[in-house]
C-alpha cells in the first residue's frame, strides 16, 4: 500500500495523506460496487490494504457517492480523475490489465474516471 500511495502521491502531486485516504476509499468502493473476487486479489496483492479498507468510511450511493467521499477527504475534480488513473494504473501492474479492466466494467460510470 505504501508503494501504491507513494506512487499516487508524486504522479499527481496531492499530499501523501491525502492519497492515503483516497486509496482507501477507492478500495472501499470497489469492494463493495465491484466483482469480490477480482477486488479482493487486488486487497491481497497490496500489504496493508485490508486494513486501509476496514478503516475507510462506508462509500454508497455508486460512482458519485466514491466521487463525493474523495472530494469531502480532499480532492478537487482533477485530482479525483488523477487519482483514479494512478490507482487503476498500479492495480492493472499487480493483477493484470483484463482483471482490472472487468472490475471497470462491472460499476456503471466508473470508466468515465479512468
Amino acid at each position: 500500500m505504501d508503494e501504491l500511495v507513494a506512487q499516487v502521491a508524486s504522479n499527481t502531486g496531492v499530499d501523501p495523506a491525502v492519497a492515503r485516504r483516497a486509496v482507501a476509499i477507492i478500495l472501499k468502493f470497489l469492494l463493495t460496487e465491484g466483482p469480490g473476487a477480482k477486488v479482493q486479489a487486488l486487497i491481497d496483492a497490496l500489504p496493508g490494504a485490508a486494513e486501509a479498507v476496514a478503516s475507510a468510511p462506508q462509500v454508497g450511493g455508486g460512482v458519485m457517492g466514491a466521487f463525493n467521499a474523495l472530494t469531502a477527504a480532499g480532492l478537487g475534480m482533477g485530482e479525483v480523475q488523477g487519482v483514479t488513473r494512478e490507482f487503476v494504473a498500479y492495480a492493472r501492474s499487480k493483477i493484470g490489465a483484463e482483471a482490472v479492466n472487468e472490475v471497470v466494467g462491472s460499476i456503471p460510470g466508473l470508466s468515465q474516471f479512468v
